[in-house]
């Protein structure tokens, strides 16, 4: 009878946690996917100015790609924690780039200059995408404030999607822990 129990309990709880995970919003590349190339205008990187694929430039490198509808402050203060760590990981050849998602590329461009100076984000260009879908073959969710996918050799080992005001303290040290999946 204990066992049977057990069993029920178990059954229970496993798909109690289906149930929650169903939930889950789903945004961006996922584990294990390969990161396709798209092209942004930099605004604060080596190329600002000009339209590039970061992705193409890091190639295999340990990079951090963050997509973003905007860069209010608690997305400035993530950004910032992770340029951070591709700071401290240049043996590594980390790198990372935020892509702000935007009907109007060209209004975004003045903000990001100053969030880049005001916080010292020196190693993590801010970019701009021209529409608020972002690549097609990223698959963003419209419901995600901010995606963010990690990858190392060409394949993604982390992914988050964050829907807005759900960016804390706690996630952004969370995520900013999970960098160490990306670096050999």
């Amino acid at each position: 009878m204990r066992k049977f129990f057990a069993l029920c309990l178990a059954g229970v709880a496993m798909f109690g946690l289906q149930a929650v995970n169903a939930g889950d919003l789903k945004s961006g590349l996922q584990v294990d996917e390969y990161p396709p190339a798209f092209y942004v205008t930099d605004v604060t990187g080596p190329a600002a100015g000009t339209k590039l694929c970061y992705r193409c430039q890091y190639g295999a490198r340990p990079v951090v790609s963050l997509f973003v509808r905007n860069m209010d402050e608690n997305t400035t203060k993530l950004v910032k924690e992770l340029d951070a760590v591709v700071g401290k990981n240049k043996e590594k050849k980390m790198a990372a780039f935020v892509t702000v998602l935007s009907n109007d590329p060209d209004a975004q461009e003045k903000a990001l200059k100053k969030i880049a100076d005001d916080n010292k984000i020196a190693f993590s260009p801010l970019t701009v995408f021209e529409n608020t879908s972002g690549p097609a073959n990223y698959k963003l969710a419209t419901e995600a404030a901010i995606t963010i996918c990690m990858w190392v050799d060409s394949n993604v080992k982390v992914n988050y999607a964050i829907k807005a005001n759900e960016l804390n303290a706690e996630l952004i040290a969370k995520i900013v822990k999970d960098t160490e999946k990306i670096l050999n």
